[in-house]
């Protein structure tokens, strides 16, 4: 009996802990959603359906389309799908801690990527751009920038070079623009 008592008290004990808990959170100040900062809409101007378009080096034009959203996971993750001689995707996301954008890029050729940047400084020649973490001094520099940036179409730019002191070359240069609704 003692002990049925004493197991009645705990519950009274945790319940009104939890609803005093419950009620200072109701009088402090509403928090901001996730993702919610300026920051998390820097790449804004990326997200929508888009044709792309380049040029092959046998003077042909490679066509494809991607398809940018945040859909999957709110305002906090940018997802890609790309389609066009592969297929790939990609989730970009600002990443607080280190106030820069993060992004994986996986495709079916068993490309992996991990990139990390932001918007481009004044000096800089890009609106926005993301380097490739390098695995070891052997890896080249790889960086892929947005440019010409407006509200229906850029020029996107996957570059390389083989030291830190060499100037960008352009590996594969894509036009987008934005598909009609």
């Amino acid at each position: 009996m003692h002990t049925h008592f004493s197991g009645i008290l705990v519950a009274v004990a945790a319940g009104a802990s939890l609803s005093t808990g419950a009620f200072a959170q109701s009088n402090t100040a509403p928090q901001q959603p996730p993702c919610s900062g300026e920051e998390y809409r820097q790449l804004d101007f990326w997200v929508g359906d888009w044709h792309a378009e380049w040029d092959n080096g046998d003077g042909t034009i490679g066509t494809g389309e991607n398809r940018i959203t945040r859909d999957e996971y709110g305002d906090c993750v940018i997802y890609e799908r790309f389609s066009g001689g592969f297929e790939g995707m990609s989730v970009s996301t600002y990443h607080a801690p280190v106030e820069a954008w993060r992004q994986s890029w996986v495709d079916n050729t068993g490309g992996y990527f991990a990139l990390v940047g932001g918007p481009g400084g004044e000096d800089d020649d890009y609106h926005f751009g993301l380097e490739n973490t390098r695995l070891s001094e052997d890896a080249p520099y790889l960086r892929m920038i947005w440019q010409d940036v407006t509200g229906d179409s850029f020029t996107w730019r996957w570059q390389g070079r083989t030291s830190a002191d060499e100037a960008w070359v352009d590996r594969w240069v894509i036009r987008y623009t934005r598909m009609e609704e």
